[in-house]
């Protein structure tokens, strides 16, 4: 099999099926102080391939389904504060080198949403409070595990979620209930786990389209740490770390308790 874009970590320091928490849904948790956003061995790789994506493939990984919204500049303030304090980072003037030595501009006249995609290694996207409960109205993503952005944007959390058979009405009441109570500044997490047979981390599908999969294939195990922060009174940012790595990276244990429907293509935590 020819690999597509082979950009893995060398380990996962994240395993949701090994959590009891994790196993439930929605399984979210408090963030840590500091830990919203993370830098690992992949990142520069990781960024790399953002930047191409931004670059040239901007209509399908950035949307804004309104104007500019005060939570896109709110977004980039708080990635601006939060990298800052993580390794690597450099203020250069009034903008920011990432640890992969690339230089970000914070006076461009881009979407400030982009910006803050372009410092960190996560995917962002911003539900907006409304009647019709929390609503997709901008994002950036660059590596969705199998939905695709046009589909979802200008929807609600049921909606997004669509086909999810696990994600039903007392699901998204559970998750609509800790957006609507989280503090400003404030994050929880949570996570799920894929198998796909090859490692490219850009999967666009629609909801109609099946990942494929072939347990007797090479095997990636894909793990999204997915966080969600208060931005402002109304808005809260949804992000997305992804770790990717074979199969055969995984510890003795978690190999062993990787549960065998999630090794043979199924899923755990999955809610999209």
């Amino acid at each position: 099999m020819t690999l597509l874009n082979p950009i893995c970590q060398t380990a996962l320091p994240v395993a949701p099926w090994m959590d009891p928490l994790g196993a439930r849904l929605p399984g979210l948790q408090p963030v840590a102080p500091g830990d919203w956003l993370r830098v690992d061995d992949a990142f520069a790789a990781q960024m790399a391939y953002r930047d191409q994506l931004i670059a040239t493939r901007r209509g399908e990984v950035v949307m804004r389904s309104a104007g500019p919204v005060e939570a896109e500049a709110a977004l980039l303030r708080e990635v601006e504060a939060a990298v800052l304090s993580l390794p690597g980072y450099q203020r250069v003037a009034g903008d920011i080198r990432r640890p992969d030595g690339v230089i970000v501009s914070l006076s461009s006249d881009d979407n400030p949403l982009v910006t803050a995609a372009r410092l960190a290694q996560e995917d962002f996207l911003i539900l907006e409070q409304t009647p019709e409960g929390h609503v997709l109205t901008s994002a950036v993503l660059c590596f969705p595990a199998s939905w695709t952005l046009s589909q979802k944007i200008g929807r609600n959390m049921l909606g997004i979620h669509q086909p999810v058979d696990r994600y039903d009405d007392g699901i998204a009441k559970r998750v609509n209930r800790v957006m609507d109570v989280l503090q400003q500044g404030n994050a929880v997490w949570r996570a799920n786990v894929l198998c796909y047979n090859d490692p490219e981390l850009h999967q666009p599908r629609l909801e109609h389209e099946r990942r494929p999969f072939d347990p007797e294939a090479r095997v990636f195990v894909r793990v999204e740490r997915q966080a969600l922060k208060r931005l402002t009174p109304t808005a809260t940012v949804f992000s997305i770390h992804t770790y990717l790595v074979p199969i055969e990276a995984l510890t003795p244990e978690q190999s062993a308790s990787l549960p065998e429907n999630v090794r043979r293509g199924g899923s755990m935590g999955e809610t999209n």
